[in-house]
């Protein structure tokens, strides 16, 4: 579409962002696609919503349901992602996103799991759950299979558990933590359980949290031990490797703070310096800009690792971003006295872990450890049951590779369908999928060259630093033979044409690529009314 660096269009970046929404604006009035509408586009997670809010531990049928639910949250992702588009291009991305994890996670936790029996999570026991009923069985009244939780104590109460009456939810929780399994009332707390379920992905708080997270403060470990019927395993689990917790919420809120304009300002930075580039735009095929310094243009090995680098360093950024608005809101803004324990700081670990993680772990510990766990547990889960039904231990080098096979597979499905739904010329298969495949295959790479060398003996007689150098140039070096398969892809999608901030820092001061720059980046509103033929065609389209 855009291949030589001689066509005289688009001579900027605004050109490109006017074609996409132009685009867009055409194949909705000729009816090649739909607009994505609210609230019928959150139709595929209500489904999942209403049924976990039924209680079917005593319904073998209504279990049996779940493959139902699946099929419709498959069915409605497919339909998404084929039928409808959205304006804003980063939103494009995230509609393919969301789709294929909506199915990702109903399977981790209805199909690969039981939520309603295998899992718990921490919550005050005033108001909350106190002697109220949770099932009707024996293996439910023990609040955990036995598969999943540790030595059982005899139930019991604390002291100051105050009975439920009525209605509870969050904002009436007190006293000290146990850990709370599926409750049956009241509902409204039944209802606020089943939407933390469905919206805590890394697991701070539940039961199956991810062992990328540190685990909870100790004096709250012993209320949990004290007042619960059972404890999951390795709850208390530590290693190097996890992220930080902030012990207090004036902590958290003023880490998440820093992180939020550092990132901002980064963000602000990079869009500034990669707008001089038409690869940014997606031009992936255009040689760096003439006016660029020698050593980039006069090197195309400089020059892709400049834009891999810049890339890399600005999804990073992006995603910090992003993800450190959540502890702002709930922890900050909104507070316990609202959401009970879903506003305390042992909720909010970091996104990230320290790089430490790669240099001593390689390919496996950047992906395991030092990247944002969002999707580690719903990636993980579907290779878990694989593992099981073909009785491979997990521990041994084939079972390591099926796990890896699939997560990998699974997360570059999740990128795929981003791609897919971007509003530019994309190649979700041999770019995002691709990408995300090979990393399997490095850290497979990893794992056979490390159990060679335990076997030698070789790798204790090399020292520790030299490890890491060894361990950090065969990471980056994997990344520049890898990683133009997911940039080139998100770049040809638009990913870049995004305005991340309203206000510019440097292009104010008057540092950007476009007499169109200026301090304002963001123009009109981002959602707007939309009216179709029918009553089910019509709503928020953003």
């Amino acid at each position: 579409m855009f291949s030589t660096p001689l066509d005289p269009w688009p001579r900027s970046h605004y050109d490109l962002v006017e074609h996409y929404y132009a685009q867009y604006e055409r194949q909705i009035a000729s009816g090649e696609y739909q607009p994505f509408l609210y609230p019928w586009g959150a139709l595929g997670a209500l489904v999942t919503l209403v049924y976990l809010l039924v209680p079917h531990q005593s319904r073998p049928w209504l279990r049996n349901c779940k493959y139902l639910v699946l099929a419709w949250n498959i069915g409605f992702a497919v339909y998404t992602m084929l039928y409808t588009r959205v304006k804003i291009i980063s939103v494009g991305y995230g509609i393919g996103v969301v789709s294929v994890w909506n199915v990702v996670w109903v399977s981790a936790i209805l199909i690969c799991n039981d939520a309603q029996t295998d899992f718990m999570r921490i919550e005050r026991t005033e108001g909350a759950f106190g002697t109220a009923s949770t099932s009707t069985s024996s293996k439910e009244e023990d609040g955990m299979d036995s598969k999943r939780a540790g030595p059982r104590k005899k139930r019991h109460e604390p002291k100051d558990t105050i009975m439920p009456t009525g209605t509870a939810g969050p904002a009436r929780h007190q006293g000290q933590y146990a850990w709370q399994p599926y409750p049956l009332s009241p509902f409204v707390e039944r209802l606020d359980w089943v939407l933390d379920l469905l919206n805590n992905f890394r697991g701070a708080g539940w039961s199956w949290r991810t062992s990328a997270l540190p685990p909870p403060p100790k004096w709250l470990q012993e209320q949990l031990g004290r007042n619960s019927a059972a404890v999951p395993k390795h709850h208390d689990r530590i290693h190097a490797s996890q992220a930080r917790s902030h012990p207090t919420r004036t902590e958290l809120v003023a880490a998440n703070a820093k992180t939020l304009l550092t990132s901002c300002l980064a963000l602000d930075a990079l869009k500034t310096v990669m707008m001089w580039d038409p690869y940014f735009w997606g031009l992936v095929d255009h040689p760096p800009p003439s006016h660029f310094p020698a050593f980039i243009t006069q090197s195309a090995r400089i020059t892709h690792v400049y834009r891999i680098t810049l890339s890399m360093v600005g999804i990073k950024f992006a995603l910090q971003a992003l993800f450190s608005v959540a502890p702002l809101v709930l922890a900050g803004l909104i507070g316990p006295d609202k959401l009970g324990a879903r506003a305390e700081p042992f909720m909010y670990p970091d996104t990230w872990g320290p790089f430490v993680a790669v240099l001593d772990g390689g390919l496996a510990g950047w992906w395991g450890n030092w990247w944002h766990q969002t999707f580690r547990f719903g990636v993980d889960q579907p290779s878990r049951r694989l593992l099981a039904v073909f009785a491979l231990d997990r521990k041994t080098l084939a079972g390591k590779v099926v796990q890896l096979g699939v997560a990998f597979g699974i997360s570059g499905l999740l990128h795929a369908g981003g791609s897919y739904t971007f509003a530019g010329e994309t190649n979700p298969i041999g770019g995002s999928l691709a990408f995300f495949l090979w990393q399997a295959v490095g850290i497979s790479a990893e794992l056979a060259l490390t159990q060679a060398a335990r076997s030698t003996e070789l790798g204790d007689r090399i020292p520790k630093s030299l490890k890491r150098v060894f361990t950090f140039v065969y990471v980056h070096m994997w990344f520049y033979f890898t990683a133009h398969l997911l940039i080139d892809d998100v770049a040809r999608g638009g990913l870049w044409l995004v305005e991340p901030v309203p206000v510019s820092l440097f292009r104010g001061m008057g540092l950007g690529a476009d007499k169109r720059d200026g301090w304002w980046c963001w123009d009109g509103p981002t959602w707007r009314w939309h009216s179709g033929d029918r009553w089910w065609n019509s709503g928020i389209a953003v």
